[in-house]
């Protein structure tokens, strides 16, 4: 059902934050960041038929299972599974179509053989399963890449300034100079995570939907001043969210959650 470049499974240290290689008939990098809709899907049974299992591309580290999978698949669009109850949290870490400026996380902090994940995820997609303690990543599985056959891609916007994104937006928040996330509510509710500052933090969105506490989600923006990482929830209300930003792993300033 897709065509995958095939990658080990061996999982590797924190200090493992390497960015994946687009894959060969993807858009150049250049471009601006590719929106992505995430929804939590709605429930799917913990125990899957074989049949199921083959149609979606997988990886796993011990405690957590990510996977692609086409429409009809109990694993449409992408998806990440606690597989371990313990006190450590799962997470998919992703890139669409080839376009390394902008990271997408989806935590799973629900328990173990629940699953949340996106069901319109683009064309190609370059993905990891990570297991975290708090903020703090454990252990990844190697990256793969994989062709996405959903009915359902999203088309990339090209040129979403913060400007822009605050006049299409109802709350925007932001820190110092640095980070703002603006959303829209309404029939189609999305996220943005802007750079407003000429430097080499990066900006980042967490926030929760639908009133939803382990449907936790976050946008890493990575592509510069006055660019906007975007996700898209159809008609999921975002309903609690902070902006921040980072160096690398270590947080450089951020907002208290607030309510929306």
């Amino acid at each position: 059902m897709v065509m995958s470049v095939t990658a080990a499974l061996s999982v590797e240290g924190a200090a493992a934050h390497v960015e994946p290689r687009p894959a060969a008939n993807a858009p150049s990098t250049t471009a601006a960041a590719a929106p992505v809709a995430v929804v939590t899907p709605a429930a799917v049974p913990t125990t899957r038929v074989a049949e199921d299992e083959e149609e979606a591309e997988c990886v796993r580290v011990k405690g957590a299972m990510a996977c692609v999978g086409p429409d009809a698949s109990d694993r449409p669009g992408i998806t990440i599974e606690d597989t371990r109850n313990d006190r450590l949290h799962p997470a998919v870490e992703y890139y669409l179509n080839g376009y390394l400026g902008t990271k997408y996380v989806i935590h799973n902090l629900a328990r173990e053989g629940e699953i949340k994940g996106s069901r319109e995820i683009g064309k190609t997609v370059t993905f990891r399963a990570a297991v975290y303690n708090g903020s703090e990543l454990i252990k990844v599985s190697r990256w793969k890449t994989v062709r996405d056959v959903t009915k359902y891609p999203v088309k990339r916007e090209t040129s979403v300034t913060p400007a822009t994104a605050q006049a299409r937006s109802k709350v925007c928040t932001s820190t110092k100079g640095a980070a703002s996330i603006c959303f829209g509510g309404g029939k189609n509710t999305f996220v943005f995570a802007c750079d407003t500052g000429a430097d080499t933090h990066q900006a980042r969105a967490e926030y929760f939907v639908d009133g939803d506490p382990t449907a936790r989600f976050e946008i890493h923006q990575l592509a510069g001043l006055n660019t906007c990482g975007k996700a898209q929830h159809g008609e999921l209300r975002v309903s609690m969210y902070r902006a921040s930003v980072f160096d690398g792993e270590d947080e450089v300033a951020t907002r208290l959650y607030r309510y929306n």
